[in-house]
């Protein structure tokens, strides 16, 4: 196979963007990314907390400048650095100069969606690495991945190796957004039944101060148990799986990503499968999810285990916005950094359904919630296979 070395500015234009000062940011317009932005929607996540930028601001820059256009490749080059992201038809935003490069104008010879997959490579985040300056927070010069140089095969090659690996990328996303349909079940049921009050039955059924007849008052304190027993790094495995800030999701209540224990050495807890996990540091308080195995989790996190066979209802009650405003509201300020207030949040009140409500709901969530878990492992395993695949095609170990 005739593969050849060229560096990457040959073939593409690489540039970032128009620089935007905090007095041009505005609360609504044009959603305008950094780094954090882009690695969300690279692990299929919504954005919903972002900058801004003005329409008539991003309308001038577009005429003057140019905006990201379908089929451009962003590469994240501070913070978290090396994460690529092709800019999509239904995409619509602009970016912070110094967090993303843009790279754009592709000639016939570089496909972008083949320098997405270098970059995704060993190799390609190998050489990323090595380029990347600073102490405090490394960052990757534009003019050095200009001179980075890869092997480049026929552009034939590059649109096969691109094909057979997007069917996998293309199977976990129409895996994420069946999940995420899955959980706007959810949501959507809770909002109904416990918010709305409109459950089966609710017809027939006489509310008194708020309250369903044959259903009771509780709080969160009293369907949920903590777990606060710490371990030491030496108790479990170096492989055993760890959850961090940095693994759960802000928005998905499914904890389908991991690390190893080994990779830190602080004090951790446990956690079992369908333990729920909520982030207690602020701004992370809305971090919540349900786990998928067990393993270790970092203390900066709670460990709610249901009590009374009403798991769903603890899930919902606590992923619920509302439940998040209430813990944002009472956090306990703290020396470094507020967090969130459990002798607080343990009084947050709960509506406990009388026994066939209760039956109904659990079981509802709780065949929803074993369909996101199926999905959730096939997005792994398929995450893997493509992981394995990648390293063969992209050195032509694999002929195509």
């Amino acid at each position: 196979m005739n593969w050849v070395l060229g560096t990457i500015g040959e073939h593409c234009t690489v540039t970032s963007s128009k620089r935007f000062h905090l007095s041009d940011r505005s609360k609504e317009g044009v959603p305008f990314f950094c780094s954090k932005e882009i690695i969300q929607k690279v692990n299929g996540e919504d954005v919903t907390d972002c900058d801004y930028i003005k329409e008539e601001a991003y309308e001038s820059v577009k005429k003057q400048y140019g905006v990201p256009e379908a089929g451009d490749l962003l590469i994240t080059t501070r913070g978290t650095y090396g994460i690529p992201y092709i800019y999509r038809e239904t995409d619509r935003f602009y970016f912070a100069d110094g967090n993303l490069t843009w790279l754009k104008d592709f000639d016939d010879e570089l496909s972008a969606r083949f320098l997405y997959y270098w970059v995704n490579s060993y190799d390609g985040q190998k050489m990323i690495d090595a380029i990347a300056k600073g102490t405090a927070q490394k960052a990757v010069p534009i003019a050095s991945i200009k001179t980075l140089q890869i092997p480049i095969p026929p552009i034939e090659i590059q649109k096969r190796i691109s094909d057979i690996l997007s069917v996998y990328d293309d199977l976990i996303e129409n895996n994420q957004k069946q999940i995420k349909l899955l959980e706007e079940a959810a949501q959507r049921l809770y909002k109904e039944w416990f918010v709305d009050l409109r459950f089966p039955g609710h017809e027939d059924t006489p509310i008194v101060d708020g309250v369903p007849e044959g259903w009771q008052k509780d709080t969160v304190g009293g369907i949920c148990s903590l777990n606060k027993e710490t371990i030491s790094s030496e108790q479990v495995s170096k492989d055993t799986p760890y959850i961090g800030l940095e693994h759960i999701p802000r928005v998905d209540f499914c904890l389908s990503s991991w690390g190893k224990a080994g990779d830190v050495t602080s004090n951790k807890y446990r956690y079992a499968e369908d333990d729920i996990i909520f982030g207690k540091i602020r701004p992370y308080f809305h971090k919540v999810g349900f786990a998928i195995n067990s393993g270790v989790v970092s203390t900066d996190s709670f460990v709610m285990k249901a009590q009374y066979g009403l798991w769903g209802l603890l899930l919902m009650t606590v992923f619920d916005k509302a439940f998040v405003d209430y813990t944002y509201k009472t956090c306990k300020e703290g020396a470094k950094m507020p967090r969130a207030d459990w002798k607080q949040m343990e009084k947050y009140e709960v509506l406990i359904p009388d026994k066939a409500v209760r039956s109904a709901f659990e079981d509802n969530i709780w065949s929803i919630t074993r369909r996101i878990k199926v999905l959730a492992f096939q997005n792994l395993e398929l995450a893997e296979a493509r992981d394995r695949l990648l390293p063969k095609l992209m050195s032509g170990e694999i002929e195509v």
